[in-house]
């Protein structure tokens, strides 16, 4: 077989492949040749804006267009507050949703995840208060938040309980916040002593504000983020043409390799997964 045989050969593989991905979607997507996600700009590095030029960035942003790729279609992003994610896809404005959403079983009595990152929630301080809290075992009878929107506030009790209260020691006051961005705003202004986000944003911080932020202990609690899907007819289509995107997309190495442009390896996942969220 000549060169330029084999060379129309792979491109018309390459095609089919393309088509095929697209094929997997409902018709509706497939006329369109978009498919609609919600967003919410508010957890860098996982979604976040270019404070430059205003666009969307992150890890999820970059996912999302590689998923788009490879099933053939543009992805269309729309801001929402997080709240309102599955609300949007329960009334057919948005295909999917990504931003760094916990797969939690509580979630599950309305859509369906397919898992693709590990999390862990993070305990941290101010490195001006850090000569007082040293350590995880001094967060006891402190204000700790979180953002109320997510599992943490309950997390963090459940830390307390186990760690403080069991020990006979004042319990940890939780604080449910707006958002990680508040918790950080509450952090500085000292209505808090420490505060919890993701462990996958936190060293982005560290980068961006220098000598502020100081972790305390490990993760004290292992995630799966994931993507929200319906699980009606086309919502179940919709969700196995992502998840066959996404798992070759892990096969290429093209999962990993945005994954290491964030800085965010430690946080691949083993195999893409459905509903494996505790």
């Amino acid at each position: 077989m000549s060169l330029k045989t084999l060379l129309i050969a792979g491109t018309a593989l390459v095609a089919t492949a393309t088509f095929a991905g697209a094929q997997e979607l409902p018709q509706r997507i497939r006329d369109a040749g978009t498919i609609v996600a919600a967003t919410n700009p508010n957890y860098a590095p996982i979604v976040y804006k270019d404070p430059a030029t205003n666009t969307l960035q992150g890890l999820d942003i970059a996912l999302g267009e590689a998923i788009a790729e490879e099933l053939g279609v543009k992805i269309e992003w729309q801001e929402t507050e997080f709240v309102q994610m599955l609300p949007s896809l329960q009334t057919g404005r948005v295909d999917m949703a990504m931003a760094g959403m916990s797969d939690l079983p509580s979630r599950r009595e309305t859509v369906d995840f397919v898992d693709y990152m590990v999390s862990g929630a993070q305990f941290y301080t101010l490195k001006a208060v850090s000569e007082n809290i040293t350590g995880t075992a001094d967060l006891c009878g402190k204000r700790v938040g979180a953002s109320r929107n997510t599992n943490w506030p309950k997390d963090i009790a459940e830390w307390s309980q186990e760690n403080c209260e069991a020990k006979g020691l004042t319990p940890i006051e939780v604080i449910g916040t707006e958002g990680s961005v508040d918790a950080r705003t509450q952090l500085k202004s000292q209505r808090l002593d420490a505060a919890v986000q993701g462990n996958e944003t936190l060293p982005y911080f560290q980068n961006l504000e220098p000598d502020t932020y100081v972790l305390l202990g490990e993760p004290f609690t292992r995630s799966l983020a994931g993507i929200p899907f319906l699980k009606t007819e086309e919502g179940v289509q919709i969700r196995e043409a992502v998840q066959g995107a996404l798992e070759r997309l892990k096969e290429s190495g093209r999962y990993a390799e945005i994954f290491a442009e964030y800085g965010l390896a430690a946080n691949e996942i083993d195999a893409i997964a459905l509903n494996q969220g505790e």
